[in-house]
């Protein structure tokens, strides 16, 4: 016997027994009631609610029929029960077979104020945060003369130094520096080019040299490159033995004097 197919089927046949029942209850509980209105049979759509099947008004059938049996007053929906408006007695529903009333005026009610509260806590939070605010700081200019000898100190530092010194940065390509410094780094397993150390403070000039050196690397069979989504693997060829100043043998590329200029990456 499968168990679980069989208490599967029986919590199934539950539901439609309940679905039945519940629709007998309605059944029961508005025969003989009319439609206020053109005098048509009505129909049961939710708890407490229900349709003129002529004319397609819907009702709450207890405010509608149900009286107190008290005083006969009329139900009145209060949150989750029904109460007589006229002496204040809890009036039961014959008309919910198994959920509770839903009073929808109050829960609408509740959801603005709630909405009201959160807008004026909102509009607090704005005004403490305007209120909290620092006044706009005004700098002054730098004054050198405000500090006495200054001038004089910063005259001294550049004393003795020769205006038609050149300062020559490490900005140019070197092919063979950028092939040693990978050379260095590569390994017997693969590496992505963006993990060797730059060595160039432009880090996106000094990325564009490192793929121009793997390249040329890669031709003369020093290493294998290839692509793994956005980044370029590197690691050394197996049968490599790695050849130093392998680029001696293309003649100082990088610094080769063409017609049209310097050859630059």
């Amino acid at each position: 016997m499968n168990m679980i197919k069989l208490a599967f089927d029986m919590a199934a046949a539950v539901q439609e027994f309940f679905g039945r029942a519940r629709r007998f209850y309605y059944l029961v509980m508005l025969f003989g009631y009319r439609c206020p209105r053109c005098n048509g049979s009505l129909a049961m759509i939710a708890e407490s609610r229900c349709r003129c099947n002529l004319c397609g008004d819907e009702y709450d059938p207890t405010v509608e029929f149900q009286k107190c049996t008290k005083c006969g007053g009329t139900a009145v929906p209060k949150v989750s029960r029904y109460q007589c408006q006229g002496c204040g007695e809890v009036i039961n529903s014959r008309f919910i077979f198994d959920g509770r009333v839903f009073d929808a005026q109050y829960f609408r009610a509740k959801m603005a104020e709630s909405r009201q509260r959160k807008k004026e806590q909102r509009q607090r939070v704005r005004q403490m945060l305007a209120e909290s605010r620092s006044p706009s700081l005004s700098l002054q200019s730098v004054e050198l003369d405000s500090v006495p000898g200054l001038l004089d100190i910063l005259n001294g530092l550049t004393t003795g130094l020769d205006a038609g010194i050149e300062v020559q940065g490490r900005d140019e390509f070197d092919l063979n520096r950028y092939e040693s410094h990978i050379q260095d780094h590569i390994q017997d397993f693969p590496l992505a080019l963006r993990e060797i150390p730059p060595l160039s403070e432009d880090t996106r000039k000094d990325l564009i040299w490192r793929f121009v050196t793997i390249i040329f690397l890669a031709h003369t069979g020093i290493v294998d490159i290839w692509q793994d989504d956005n980044d370029i693997m590197v690691i050394k060829h197996e049968t490599d033995t790695k050849r130093q100043g392998v680029f001696g043998e293309f003649g100082e590329i990088d610094r080769v004097e063409r017609p049209l200029g310097r050859v630059e990456a």
